[in-house]
């Protein structure tokens, strides 16, 4: 037989001091989100780049690790510095073929096959706004200029963003340089009483990330890459950043569907353009996505990740939609981990202790 407690007055006043206690630091962490952001960003950032920076201190055998820290910021500096120059040439050409597409079909009117009238006329006006212009050519930099007010606005913004991209390469290197000792530190701020679970907690979301999140990246990134070789392939416009877009948002499951919608409407562009028809064109995209799909989910997610999750898809969109409002965009992204844990940890401490106790209290 397990021995209950009894609610004391004294208790029960500690229990209302601790949700009041939680319920203030919600308060202020929602309060201070804007100030917090970009630390949280460097969190995860250095949190990512640890295991490069103990790699290239084992292998250049470097006695200082702050010089295993510039070489590692160098290295992924390069790595995107590297990505842009090859890239961005193909970014730049695809928007101005998507303008030139845009322009030769509001001059020469051509009729959309399969559309209802009231879609026509609304692509047409759409199409021939000055928006999308300005948004597809290199007038929008002239539109700014010629609007003092939008220009300071404009200008004060991208200082700020600035500064926050700086405070957050700062936060990076600090972290970085003492990243063994602020975990200590934080087990430390965990009274001794509660340390040993808390350590454990630490360590098992710890492990759990490393299992999910780095193995996830890895994927996301083959994922990009084999989007871009297939919508390039397919020949739809802006076809590398579409292919990017969906690796992104492959980091969040089921979540790189959401790009059908982008991809619908560049083939409906295309076909516009009289060259091409809108239905054979999704057609060979949505073949893209399948066979993408299949090799991620067959072949990439079991070599590099190991054995999945096993959470039911209501289950994930569940997690997801609880995570992204408690989190924002970080917590879609950690939330099948999360979710993994918290599952493993109530079939541990809850449902098998009482499945012990009731079996202890038999005669």
């Amino acid at each position: 037989m397990t021995a209950t407690k009894t609610y004391t007055f004294d208790r029960v006043v500690r229990i209302i001091a601790v949700l009041a206690i939680v319920a203030v630091a919600v308060w202020l962490i929602n309060t201070l989100k804007n100030v917090l952001l970009p630390f949280c960003l460097a969190c995860l950032i250095s949190y990512m780049l640890e295991p490069i920076v103990e790699f290239n201190k084992r292998l250049l055998h470097l006695p200082w690790r702050i010089a295993a820290i510039f070489i590692t910021l160098l290295e992924v500096t390069l790595i995107i510095a590297l990505t842009i120059y090859f890239c961005l040439p193909s970014v730049i050409d695809e928007v101005h073929q998507m303008e030139a597409l845009i322009t030769r079909y509001t001059a020469a009117n051509h009729p959309a096959l399969h559309l209802p009238a009231k879609i026509q006329e609304y692509f047409n006006s759409l199409l021939k706004s000055e928006n999308m212009q300005v948004l597809l050519s290199g007038t929008h930099m002239e539109a700014i200029i010629s609007q003092g007010s939008s220009l300071v606005a404009t200008l004060i913004d991208l200082f700020m963003r600035t500064l926050d991209w700086l405070l957050t390469f700062i936060y990076v290197i600090f972290i970085l340089l003492d990243y063994q000792n602020l975990m200590r530190g934080f087990s430390m701020l965990v009274p001794p009483k509660l340390r040993p679970i808390t350590t454990r907690v630490c360590t098992d979301i710890k492990n759990s990330m490393n299992r999910y999140f780095r193995s996830q990246a890895v994927i996301a990134l083959c994922a990009a890459v084999f989007y871009s070789i297939g919508f390039s392939i397919v020949g739809i416009p802006m076809a590398i950043i579409m292919g990017v877009t969906v690796g992104i948002l492959y980091m969040i499951p089921y979540f790189q569907y959401v790009t059908l919608i982008p991809v619908a409407l560049l083939c409906l562009i295309n076909a516009m353009g009289g060259e091409v028809s809108f239905w054979p064109e999704f057609g060979k995209c949505l073949l893209v996505y399948a066979c993408s799909q299949c090799i991620c989910d067959y072949v990439l997610t079991p070599k590099i990740m190991g054995k999945a999750m096993g959470l039911n898809p209501a289950i994930i969109l569940l997690s997801l939609s609880i995570w992204g409002t408690l989190l924002g965009l970080i917590g879609m992204i950690i939330a099948l981990p999360l979710t993994t844990l918290l599952l493993a940890y109530y079939q541990e401490f809850i449902i098998d202790r009482n499945n012990e106790s009731g079996s202890a209290s038999e005669p």
